[in-house]
């Protein structure tokens, strides 16, 4: 029997009822996302600090993403260089809120030097909440269309997603 003759022999309330699983799984899914960026901003403020990973020292940028994501049980590389081949290039219309920006340094266009998390999806009109070493030297929420970040963008991913 083929998929095509499951779903023909399936009865109302087996597409009902599969049907409510998929959107559990989805709603699932955008709550958490909705949780991690509910999470991320109650460290607002929380001052920028090399090699920082808590709030008690303060966070650089990796060390601000990885302790966002491991309060959600999602293990992510602790330094920026690391997300330079993880993940799949996002579409800007594919971002959505936590998913993970990864840029160019400052000063280096070759290799990756800050991460930030998406809070507000709107492709690349989006903002981000990150550990900022620039004039905020804190947790804030920047826009990825500024002129600062938008020439640095390298690329966008999905870490929440199977």
């Amino acid at each position: 029997m083929s998929c095509g003759d499951k779903k023909e022999s399936a009865t109302n309330s087996d597409v009902i009822s599969e049907n409510r699983v998929e959107m559990n799984v989805v709603e699932s899914k955008s709550s958490k996302r909705d949780s991690i960026i509910e999470f991320a901003k109650q460290y607002m403020g929380t001052p920028y600090c090399y090699a920082g990973n808590t709030p008690e020292k303060g966070f650089d940028c990796s060390g601000f993403v990885n302790f966002v994501f491991a309060n959600f049980k999602i293990d992510l590389p602790r330094s920026s260089s690391d997300f330079k081949d993880l993940g799949t290039h996002l579409e800007p219309e594919e971002f959505r809120k936590g998913d993970v920006l990864v840029f160019y340094g400052y000063q280096d266009s070759n290799s990756i030097g800050h991460l930030g998390i998406v809070c507000e999806a709107n492709g690349m009109d989006s903002k981000f909440i990150h550990a900022s070493s620039g004039s905020e030297y804190a947790v804030t929420i920047s826009e990825l269309n500024s002129d600062h970040y938008s020439k640095r963008f390298y690329k966008c991913i999905d870490v929440i997603s199977p």
